[in-house]
């Protein structure tokens, strides 16, 4: 039997005007998925959900009528051109880094044609996902994205630029996720562990030498369930005008917690784990992060060294899901630790997590 086309699918979801569908790329990734499940748990809205490997989709039922899969890569979008028009909505999260070209055919040239096959007379709003890295204190592009960046971040850098310009531009909605954990460090969560999430195992082993060092250093922090909430709350209420002053059309949202500093989050940790902290530490200055850099035989590219430089990646103002009358689901570092199943002592349980 031959698998149904986009046009047969789309049809046994009924009227447009009678429902709204919501198109997510990247849909199995660790937040495409938290947002696919928000939205399919909290709506009524008809899903086309845009991934590559449908058995790495298991936050939702992938035999729901709402549920539309359209399976292929973001470079080759012209098999899906229809089901991509029809949406009235669109949270774009895909991405790709690691290969130079690979990075500038999704961040770059993909985006474009996501945007070129959407049709304007039906299109409400576009949630693009981008990085909070690129951005300074103000919400502003930094000019080192461009210039010391590496081919994620001169993507992610240069689609944002494109997107100012972009005739669509007042329908978007521009998201700048923090650190973003999600998912837990060992098996049995349905959703995809984040990559930050999963390097708390490591991380934690790291603590005998951690909890010696200080820092002067400041960062936000997101869990995915958290981008869900404030992604679905965009897409189903009424988009409008940019309400942000000192922005441009696109409307620019940096997605994290209050700010915490480095050695707030160590000690948070520590006390987790229920271990024991000095009460005074050697200073991280620069000469010493070089010794350390070279010691544990770090690699580091230009844009790692403007990080060390910079210490502080904070901005103003952060959207965490309060802003919007909401509530977190990891509003802590403490509850992020708990819901990612980091016990309070001992060894981790070994096993690969998910995703």
């Amino acid at each position: 039997m031959s698998r149904p086309s986009d046009r047969d699918e789309l049809e046994a979801l009924g009227s447009p005007s009678q429902r709204r569908r919501i198109l997510i790329t990247g849909a199995s990734g660790c937040v495409g998925q938290y947002i696919a499940e928000t939205l399919y748990r909290n709506s009524d809205a008809q899903l086309l959900l845009l991934l590559r490997d449908p058995a790495k989709l298991t936050a939702v039922p992938t035999k729901d009528p709402r549920i539309t899969l359209l399976v292929g890569d973001l470079r080759q979008l012209e098999s899906h051109a229809e089901a991509i028009g029809s949406a009235h909505r669109v949270i774009h999260t895909a991405t790709a880094w690691g290969d130079p070209e690979r990075a500038q055919q999704v961040n770059v040239v993909a985006v474009k044609r996501l945007l070129a096959l959407l049709d304007p007379e039906r299109l409400e709003q576009v949630i693009y996902f981008s990085t909070a890295s690129i951005l300074d204190r103000r919400l502003q592009l930094l000019p080192e994205a461009m210039a010391y960046g590496t081919e994620y971040i001169q993507t992610k850098a240069q689609c944002l630029q494109d997107l100012e310009g972009h005739p669509l531009a007042e329908r978007i909605v521009a998201v700048f996720p923090t650190l973003v954990f999600g998912g837990r460090v060992v098996p049995g969560d349905p959703h995809p562990t984040s990559y930050l999430t999963a390097g708390l195992k490591e991380g934690i082993s790291w603590l005998w030498l951690a909890k010696w060092l200080r820092t002067d250093a400041t960062f936000h922090f997101i869990h995915a369930a958290d981008i869900a909430t404030v992604c679905a709350h965009l897409a189903t209420t009424p988009h409008g005008s940019n309400p942000e002053p000192g922005q441009g059309a696109v409307r620019r949202l940096v997605l994290g917690q209050a700010p915490i500093n480095v050695n707030d989050a160590v000690a948070s940790l520590v006390r987790w784990r229920r271990g024991w902290r000095p009460p005074v530490g050697i200073d991280l200055s620069g000469w010493l992060i070089e010794g350390l850099i070279k010691l544990l035989r770090i690699q580091v590219n230009a844009w790692d060294r403007f990080s060390i430089r910079q210490r502080h990646f904070i901005h103003e103002p952060v959207s965490p899901p309060e802003r919007f009358g909401l509530t977190s689901f990891a509003p802590s570092l403490e509850a992020v630790l708990e819901t990612a199943g980091v016990p309070h002592r001992g060894r981790i349980p070994s096993g690969r997590p998910p995703g």
